[in-house]
């Protein structure tokens, strides 16, 4: 019994947290400055969330408020406030029980070169997505190409950006992807430029063909006069004339304004008896005999056919 009485009292007596022993803990005046302790440090938690929370919704606040300001910045700085606010609420906690705050920062920052080591490729995913917030070159609502990738933006985050295409399936591109390639933002002006090539044939009419081009595009509610339309003939090919068609028009026609003019003018020209013509070559013959005659031949394909001699013999009786 005396041996376990001595191991108890050495327990009791022996450090065990802070310079005390365990029979200093159990006082009750100790006890009665641990539950103050504690008390302090929820009450410090509840406020820190409290105030982290309310920061966080009036920095949210200024950029819809204000349609100058960009929604998605203020987004991302009032989370940047509230995990700051969180932060020094926790210091303050630790700083309530006694606890050395600088050492704990140190062993923080060891810990955070450790995990920044091993999660380098988030991290640069991270590093892309605060640049992107930061710099804007795409925005909600955009119609772009990044990293390969064309559609719509519908989210960017520090990890990702998400996409949805033409075909509505959604797209998900590392936000490393994006900031470390062309970006090529098809939103970003008001206007664009449309451009078609159509071609005429050799025999047709220039001056009514360019009239019923200009005509037929200028109609359209959706095509701009200024700047001026350009069209011009800009290439003489194997089988036709080729104006080149350059047009204004909002950005958000751009598309369907090239597909209409594409079939509408095609049937102008048709209705205005200007011939539209397709790929064709003439193959002269030349034959042995003392005439010296010349038959020729048009096909309707690029490549002339081969034919035998006995088949040229045949041409030849004909």
């Amino acid at each position: 019994m005396e041996e376990v009485a001595n191991t108890v009292d050495g327990f009791m007596t022996s450090e065990i947290w802070n310079g005390k022993s365990l029979s200093d803990l159990l006082t009750l005046e100790f006890l009665a400055s641990a539950a103050g302790s504690i008390l302090g440090a929820i009450t410090i938690i509840l406020l820190g969330w409290i105030v982290s929370a309310w920061l966080q919704r009036r920095v949210s606040n200024l950029g819809r408020k204000n349609r100058h300001l960009d929604e998605m910045l203020f987004d991302f700085l009032a989370s940047i406030v509230r995990y700051v606010v969180l932060g020094f609420t926790l210091l303050f906690v630790l700083n309530t029980f006694g606890v050395q705050t600088t050492s704990v920062v140190a062993v923080i920052g060891a810990a955070g070169l450790a995990i920044g080591l091993a999660l380098q490729g988030t991290l640069s995913n991270v590093a892309a997505g605060v640049m992107l917030i930061l710099f804007r070159p795409i925005k909600i609502g955009d119609f772009v190409e990044v990293a390969g990738q064309m559609g719509t933006v519908k989210v960017i985050n520090l990890n990702f950006t998400e996409l949805a295409d033409l075909s509505n399936v959604q797209v998900i591109v590392p936000n490393s992807e994006v900031w470390g390639n062309v970006i090529t933002n098809y939103s970003s002006n008001a206007t664009r430029r449309a451009e078609w090539t159509f071609g005429v044939g050799y025999g047709a009419n220039l001056k009514d063909a360019e009239n019923i081009i200009r005509d037929t595009i200028m109609a359209d509610e959706r095509a701009h006069s200024d700047p001026a339309p350009f069209i011009q003939v800009t290439n003489l090919g194997d089988s036709s004339v080729d104006f080149l068609v350059r047009v204004w028009c909002s950005a958000g026609d751009y598309f369907a304004f090239r597909a209409d003019m594409t079939r509408e003018v095609k049937e102008a020209l048709d209705a205005g008896g200007v011939d539209i013509p397709f790929p064709s070559r003439t193959i002269f013959y030349a034959n042995s005999d003392a005439e010296g005659e010349a038959k020729k031949e048009t096909t309707s394909t690029d490549v002339a056919p081969l034919e035998s001699p006995a088949a040229r013999q045949d041409h030849r009786e004909d």
